[in-house]
């Protein structure tokens, strides 16, 4: 999982785009932040601020890389873009359709300059349909595809945001596993080639357990499926401290357990009823129990084949020492605590470089790498071509 030779150019900016690049710099490549020479990556002032007086957010998705500031509205800022390109392994791009093209700094243009070049292309609904040219956030795409639909109880409460940004992170994600997907077929002898992500489509994709009834004419609704609160034995009840915990016994062994372990044998053989009544029976019974304990006493109490786990908040979440066994909390001298790279193994990627690009800080070293003299650049931003 070492990407050492590997450099790409991230034009992209804020969460999902720089969280992928993440990923990939974590993993060793080179990424070069291609900001605009006005304000760069919004992020950079997005508060809550962290002691290095940049946005928290910047902070935690923008470790190790560096930063050029080009005007790509100038043909000076293109041409120079370009020489970056003949020596780079992938671009990649968050711009709302149409951007690209209008900058000429699109796959077509660029592949004559790099045609073993890997360009993605990240957005809200990808670069074709109806739905392309819409502006959007996390919460509008997790919306349009159905997941916001059954973040709720019963359709007759009102869906709730997900606390993390799903679309956001997965999109993310794959565009990440895209890349690397893009340079291993490369490596296998393909050439360059273009990738189109959409956001909206990874989080649809997340609906695998249901979109064969969606797909067949039984729409699935909140609350009557087995994974959205349907049965009384995958659910979420409160404790007797007001905290909550997590049940999920979809399994008879694990229900059996769970019962044996409570002295409620009686309920072994009613798992997998359907009746309406023995099901709100069943779940009366369990949201008494649960209430007669607090979150820790269950916790404490139960065995580790009881499927009962805790509802954490985030800071209980990032305190637990399940993460820091797993090596997934870093707690550097010399920058703020973060969450790593979420894979374990001996081949893990495992870097150190805690520095944080200013913006354009890397502009002079990038230039020169690809043959601007001293005087060239001087223009250049004299002209307010870079910064």
């Amino acid at each position: 999982m070492q990407l050492d030779s590997i450099q790409i150019l991230d034009l992209t900016r804020l969460l999902p785009g720089p969280y992928a690049t993440q990923l990939l710099a974590d993993a060793g490549a080179d990424v070069i932040k291609v900001e605009d020479t006005r304000t760069g990556d919004y992020a950079r002032h997005m508060p809550p601020m962290t002691d290095r007086d940049v946005g928290a957010l910047f902070d935690n998705v923008n470790r190790g890389k560096r930063s050029i500031a080009l005007d790509l509205k100038s043909s000076e800022g293109r041409a120079a873009f370009y020489r970056l390109v003949e020596t780079a392994d992938v671009v990649f791009e968050g711009f709302r359709p149409g951007v690209a093209d209008r900058l000429e700094i699109d796959y077509e243009t660029l592949s004559e300059y790099n045609d073993d070049l890997i360009y993605c292309s990240l957005s809200g609904f990808g670069q074709t349909g109806p739905y392309a040219d819409r502006a959007g956030h996390d919460l509008n795409y997790v919306g349009v595809s159905g997941l916001l639909d059954m973040t709720r109880e019963d359709e007759s409460a009102p869906p709730q945001i997900p606390g993390y940004q799903i679309s956001d992170f997965g999109g993310g994600l794959f565009a990440a596993f895209s890349i690397v997907g893009g340079l291993l077929s490369r490596e296998l002898g393909t050439g360059g080639e273009y990738i189109d992500i959409a956001m909206t489509d990874v989080v649809a994709s997340f609906s695998q357990a249901l979109s064969y009834e969606a797909l067949t004419g039984d729409d699935p609704r909140p609350g009557e499926t087995a994974l959205t609160g349907a049965v009384p034995w995958y659910d979420v009840y409160e404790t007797a401290d007001g905290r909550y915990v997590t049940f999920a016994a979809l399994e008879e062994k694990f229900w059996t357990t769970f019962c044996e372990d409570v002295g409620r044998e009686d309920l072994i053989d009613v798992h997998e009823t359907d009746d309406p009544a023995e099901l709100e029976a069943i779940r009366a019974e369990l949201a008494d129990l649960f209430a007669s304990r607090s979150r820790d006493e269950w916790l404490e109490t139960l065995g580790d084949e009881t499927v009962v786990g805790p509802v954490y908040t985030p800071a209980e979440a990032l305190e637990h020492p399940q993460f820091e066994a797993r090596g997934l909390i870093e707690r550097p001298d010399d920058a703020p605590p973060r969450v790593g790279f979420p894979a374990a193994g001996p081949d893990a990627p495992e870097s150190d470089d805690e520095s944080l690009p200013a913006h354009g800080e890397h502009t002079d070293e990038l230039l020169a790498s690809v043959g601007y003299d001293e005087t060239q650049r001087a223009e250049l931003r004299d002209a307010g071509v870079i910064r």
